[in-house]
């Protein structure tokens, strides 16, 4: 999604974003939120999703560094 998990996003954007097909981003959303793990608010005919909490979001953060690290050679860090 963005670098930011505190970002707001639609199927839409997040498609877009992450390069992957809309309906394959879609089915992963409603995942998430059937295991209460985004929250979701709807305006309009636009669905918006965001991460539930901050100790998910701070997960999220770190998961999104280690694999900055890795794309980018650098060592881990323990």
């Amino acid at each position: 999604m963005d670098r930011s998990p505190r970002t707001r996003r639609n199927t839409f954007s997040a498609a877009d974003r992450c390069d992957a097909s809309r309906t394959a981003v879609s089915q992963h959303l409603a995942k998430l939120r059937l295991a209460g793990l985004v929250e979701t608010w709807r305006d309009g005919r636009h669905v918006y999703y965001s991460l539930r909490d901050g100790h998910l979001r701070r997960l999220v953060t770190e998961a999104l560094s280690h694999a900055d690290r890795r794309v980018s050679g650098q060592a881990p860090h323990d």
